[in-house]
């Protein structure tokens, strides 16, 4: 009898070898990088125009609670229609409204309304975009490929984060605020453009009403003890980001070498995320949200340091750590979320992810200053590291994620 040869799987391609994917990394990427400059833009111009911390918190609040509350909304869309013409239409909504803004501000003489109005928009498309992310993804490539494909949108979000806030600077330093805005409007431009060609495997929906697609949604989430019980962790992360993003700043200037320290802090953190997401790119842990959730417990490292103000190079080491955690679970977690959860329910389910993370953030924002008006700044940083460092590493101790391969 003959023996048949030996025949190993031939590796898959990158999956940016894919046009449908390339096409959708390019116009992620160009969008995540035009969105990181928008931040420092959007504060220098509202403090310029009206000198008033309160008109920015509103404008702020103006993005954020639209797509607080339709963001499960969004995942009904993304679920029921083409994740693709979903993502289309709201990248042409973001456009108009940052163009918008973009020629208030040149004008000279925003009006506060118009910029309310257009970052409400703006956010509200915002939830109806985010909710797709992992349908367009899981759609455009192989199964095999969705590691890899993850990992690299992780890196487009990390390069984001890197050059978004120099863009930004040398934007307003030379032209204004305003070209911040314009250049976002036209990555949003270029981004639906290229979505008009990307081929997305569709998945067919039974239709319901909107009430019983909203509670499927929410039983997908409920049946899988490993994601709702991640999701505490996630979401105690984003609090605790909040705490360390208000706080943080007061205390590099006043006890750790002034405002250079805070800078250099975040440029670490942005070459950590870098560096993480990277790291997901050459390896597929065994065990992936137990690994990828202790490696976000390791966020509780700077914010103790900073309670204690510890010296300057040790808290921007363990805050590089901490943001390297963040950069290496964000392709696993997307990843074990796209092969576990129906394509039919993907975007509900990553629509309750959202809703469950952005929602702890005001909370930080709201309850750090006021903690440490009455008992400084060190009280609320190390609840914030009880709280994220206890609320990932108790995921050990439950049986799915242990057991989730």
């Amino acid at each position: 009898m003959t023996a048949a040869p030996d025949t190993a799987p031939l590796p898959l391609p990158h999956p940016l070898r894919t046009r449908s994917f390339r096409l959708l990394f390019t116009g992620r990427a160009l969008s995540l990088l035009g969105d990181a400059a928008i931040p420092a833009a959007l504060a220098l111009a509202v403090l310029e125009a009206t000198g008033s911390t309160s008109a920015l918190a509103l404008v702020l609040g103006c993005a954020m609670v639209p797509k607080l509350l339709l963001l499960p909304l969004g995942g009904v869309v993304g679920d029921r229609f083409d994740a693709r013409t979903v993502a289309l239409t709201t990248d042409l909504v973001r456009c108009v409204t940052q163009l918008v803004v973009g020629v208030q501000l040149l004008g000279g003489a925003p009006s506060l309304a118009v910029l309310a109005v257009a970052e409400a928009l703006g956010g509200a498309a915002g939830a109806f975009a985010m909710p797709t992310s992992s349908p367009l993804v899981k759609g455009t490539v192989p199964a095999g490929s969705l590691h890899r494909a993850n990992a690299a949108m992780s890196v487009a979000q990390s390069a984001g984060r890197l050059g978004g806030p120099a863009l930004a600077g040398t934007l307003v330093l030379t032209v204004g605020p305003g070209w911040a805005f314009v250049l976002d409007a036209a990555t949003f431009a270029v981004s639906a453009l290229l979505l008009t060609a990307v081929r997305v495997e569709r998945v067919a929906v039974p239709r319901r009403s909107l009430r019983a697609d909203l509670m499927e949604g929410w039983r997908e989430v409920r049946s899988r003890d490993w994601y709702w019980s991640s999701l505490i962790g996630h979401s105690a992360w984003n609090g605790a980001a909040a705490v360390l993003m208000t706080l943080g700043p007061a205390v590099a200037v006043q006890r750790l070498g002034g405002g250079t320290t805070w800078v250099v802090l975040l440029q670490v953190g942005a070459v950590g995320f870098l560096l993480g997401a990277l790291l997901a790119d050459r390896v597929s842990p065994r065990r992936p949200v137990l690994v990828a959730n202790l490696g976000l417990a390791t966020y509780a490292l700077p914010l103790v340091l900073l309670a204690v103000a510890a010296p300057a190079p040790v808290t921007i080491a363990a805050y590089g750590l901490a943001q390297a955690g963040l950069g290496f679970l964000s392709p696993v977690w997307s990843t074990a979320v796209q092969r576990e959860v129906p394509a039919h329910a993907l975007a509900r389910v990553t629509s309750y992810d959202w809703l469950l993370s952005l929602a702890a953030m005001p909370l930080g924002y709201v309850l750090a200053p006021l903690a440490a008006s009455a008992w400084g700044p060190g009280v609320p940083l190390v609840a914030a590291a009880v709280a994220v460092g206890g609320c990932c590493l108790a995921t050990v101790l439950v049986p799915g994620v242990r057991r989730l391969a």
